[in-house]
């Protein structure tokens, strides 16, 4: 396709046919993004859906010290928060991998460990944010509380409230515009601080006289009650409270998603549908779902941990082909995409985007050749060769996409997993999907971009 027409929107090429596909897979991505909001979730129907397709449970083989074979489908659940998934090749794994990597943790507040207290005739929850976040985008909106209370005997309780019509929801609180004159005059940053961003649970005092605050006493009963959950229990909790409601069609024509998360559940939902739509690969393909990735990767369930080198040790040793060295040789000769979301063009703030260099919504798939920051530090950028092999496939699998950096030089940057990956001396590009309102509690995308990319991602795992 000529560069030109790349720059037109894809939906002026698409048949019905075309059509329809797409509101099927938007479907799909809106019940995702509304049930899965947390990387539990996540895990939890990303394991559902597998199954529903063949795949078994690796560690049972493991365990069994039954041996892989080509065609074998297998997923590996890491901590219930990261999990990734092979589809065993026609050519030895130490030719290696084709991989889409993305990331299932998004934005959000955490409940503190210590969190239940009173004040003034309120009960709050005191929370910690999670992830890069405009702190003033928090307040007055319903949130709903997602999370496991792990009890000292091994219990876990499911937490979910604040999702269905009848339950319950919660809010941070702001301060009324008349006695607001302070506060406006306040940097951005500092409008809300991170230690007010917590969480208003309850007023309802209990009827007792033996406890001074009554009302923090009140929601402790309530949550022993209802939930089983005591006081000491949210030292062994996951709790996070998130943007209620599901995610919804946008705009008069519904060309667009409204929903929380889409950085980057959008991508992770597009790689693993198309990880399980593709049957018969010529190389192993990986589906790689981390976790931790908004707070740079680190610990267990992060790309930086060895969980996935560990892994796929394991997979190699199951086909009888395991070595240091083999193992080495198959990261370096692996190619990746690193899935994850790119800043879209908003023409209210055309001032902090290149408008030659941006994404736009409904132009397709989004690839950005290098990521980092102010002269490219901390950049993973892929090589032109890679870049050329990737277009090929593209061009030759009707994809439409589009190149494009994350806003102005001077201001823009951001950092995904791939620069970890690139570790291994694999080829590795980021790729995924336009944003507005990325890191918003509610974000922005085109139904034809998400479209696009899932296309993308099962030309590459065929022929990557």
């Amino acid at each position: 396709m000529a560069q030109e027409d790349k720059k037109k929107s894809v939906w002026l090429t698409y048949s019905d046919e075309e059509k329809s596909e797409l509101e099927k897979v938007s479907a799909g991505y809106i019940d995702f993004i509304s049930t899965c909001k947390t990387e539990r979730e996540s895990v939890k129907e990303a394991i559902r859906m597998a199954q529903s397709k063949g795949y078994i449970d690796f560690q049972s083989l493991i365990r069994s010290g039954t041996r892989l074979q080509i065609g074998d489908k297998v997923y590996f659940n890491f901590m219930n928060k990261a999990i990734v998934l092979f589809n065993i090749g026609l050519t030895p794994i130490t030719k290696g991998l084709s991989i889409l990597g993305a990331h299932i943790d998004t934005c959000r507040l955490d409940i503190k460990q210590n969190p239940v207290y009173e004040d003034g005739g309120l009960c709050y929850l005191d929370t910690h944010y999670y992830g890069g976040i405009k702190k003033y985008q928090w307040v007055t909106l319903p949130l709903a509380m997602h999370g496991v209370v792990v009890k000292k005997d091994g219990r876990t309780i499911d937490i979910n409230i604040g999702e269905n019509p009848e339950d319950p929801v919660f809010c941070v609180t702001d301060l009324l515009i008349h006695l607001a004159q302070e506060q406006m005059k306040k940097d951005a940053t500092k409008v809300v601080t991170g230690e007010n961003l917590d969480v208003l649970v309850g007023t309802l005092p209990i009827e007792t006289e033996d406890e001074k605050e009554k009302i923090k006493a009140g929601i402790l009963k309530l949550l022993e009650e209802k939930y089983g959950i005591e006081s000491e229990d949210f030292l062994s909790a996951e709790i996070a409270l998130v943007p209620a409601g599901r995610a919804r069609e946008m705009g008069f024509d519904r060309s667009m998603i409204l929903g929380y998360g889409q950085d980057d559940r959008v991508c992770s939902y597009t790689s693993l549908v198309a990880m399980l739509e593709t049957e018969t690969v010529e190389k192993t393909a990986c589906c790689l779902l981390v976790d931790k990735e908004e707070i740079g990767s680190y610990g267990a369930t992060g790309m930086k941990s060895k969980f996935f080198e560990n892994v796929l040790a394991e997979i190699m040793n199951a086909l009888g082909d395991y070595s240091e060295l083999k193992l080495r040789r198959t990261l370096q000769l692996s190619n990746m995409l690193s899935s994850d979301v790119s800043s879209g063009f908003d023409a209210l703030y055309a001032s902090a985007f290149d408008k030659k260099n941006v994404a736009y919504l409904g132009r397709g798939m989004v690839f950005n050749k290098f990521t980092g920051s102010r002269g490219k530090s901390g950049s993973s950028e892929a090589s032109a060769e890679y870049v050329g092999k990737i277009r090929q496939i593209l061009d030759k699998n009707n994809v439409q996409y589009q190149f494009s950096e994350l806003g102005k030089v001077d201001l823009g940057g951001g950092g995904t997993i791939a620069y970890i990956m690139a570790e291994y001396g694999m080829n590795v590009i980021d790729s995924g999907v336009a944003v507005l309102s990325m890191h918003a509690p509610w974000e922005v995308t085109s139904k034809i971009d998400v479209y696009e990319t899932k296309k993308g991602y099962v030309a590459f795992l065929k022929e990557a």
